[in-house]
């Protein structure tokens, strides 16, 4: 009997591993000080935004991607501010400097931010909506549910057509409970490893690595990412990308010529499911293409958007 006492300490042991780290970190309120933007209280929680341009002009809203807070966004938004928008950035729930609210992170539960947030900001009329990853798949749910709302939609290495992940990633998102353990203990310390990696290579944005490595430490955002991972990155948009051509909303997709998590085929296959859609792709860019191809992604926006602009 005495025998499994100490095998069974030691899975204890390892199967708290994940609720010990996140006891020892800090609420995004915590970091708030640093925060650049503002702060909307929202039904789901408080989310970061800021605004970035001349108080005038024609607005995009910008929607970042699984793991990468709003900065992402500076490098392409200072372009696009030159040529005459006002730029809307903002955190989604569990990352950045938004609040990390439990909920399952559907297309549903995003899209509902970004309305608070447009209603908080009294955007009442039709916006540009530009989505990076992950935040491709939310900007293109919301422009299903709200047609009428979207002057045009601008996909940049967009999800919700194909996505490779590795076997880690697949075991910890189609595994239940094992699968958070995978994803809090392996998977995290795998993506902060080769985040590290990165550090001291040249970005667009000075400091971007950094932001992303300091989520870590973040409540609620491991949680945040797996949750993502099972839902709102798991949804193949076919439907509402047939819908969108159906109600004819302009649509603009940017891809990454060397994109090894979205792949380039995905061009191919959302021609099929928009053929009025316009596509462009980066030379030699890869899934970082948003800030490392920032002026390249912003020279194809100058001519996709100039008729936005009056």
């Amino acid at each position: 009997m005495l025998g499994w006492v100490l095998p069974l300490l030691v899975l204890g042991g390892l199967a708290c591993l994940p609720m010990l780290a996140e006891s020892r970190r800090h609420g995004a309120e915590a970091f708030r000080a640093k925060a650049p933007g503002r702060f909307a209280k929202l039904s789901q929680g408080v989310t970061h935004y800021q605004w970035l341009g001349e108080a005038r002009g024609p607005v995009i809203v910008c929607v970042h991607g699984l793991t990468t807070p709003s900065p992402v966004w500076y490098g392409i938004a200072q372009g696009l501010t030159k040529l005459g928008y006002r730029v809307l950035v903002y955190d989604l729930y569990g990352r950045g400097f938004s609040d990390a609210p439990r909920g399952v992170q559907t297309g549903d539960f995003f899209a509902k931010q970004l309305e608070d947030l447009l209603e908080h900001q009294g955007l009442t009329g039709d916006v540009t909506l530009m989505g990076y990853s992950m935040g491709g798949s939310i900007a293109t749910h919301f422009s299903m549910l709200h047609p009428n709302r979207v002057t045009r939609l601008v996909l940049l290495a967009s999800g919700g057509i194909w996505l490779r992940e590795d076997k880690l990633t697949e075991l910890s998102r189609t595994i239940p409970f094992f699968g958070d353990w995978l994803h809090a203990v392996i998977v995290a310390r795998r993506d902060r490893r080769a985040l590290r990696a990165q550090l001291g290579q040249k970005f667009d944005i000075t400091g971007i690595v950094e932001l992303q490595i300091a989520e870590y430490q973040s409540r609620g955002f491991l949680r945040a990412v797996l949750s993502s991972r099972r839902h709102m990155l798991n949804d193949v948009q076919e439907d509402a990308h047939r819908t969108i051509g159906r109600e004819d909303v302009p649509v603009v997709a940017i891809w990454a010529e060397k994109d090894e998590i979205i792949p380039l085929k995905s061009l191919g296959t959302l021609t099929q499911w928009n053929r009025n859609c316009r596509q462009e792709v980066i030379p030699e860019a890869d899934h970082n293409v948003g800030f490392t191809h920032s002026a390249e992604v912003v020279e194809v926006l100058r001519d996709a958007l100039r008729d936005a602009v009056g």
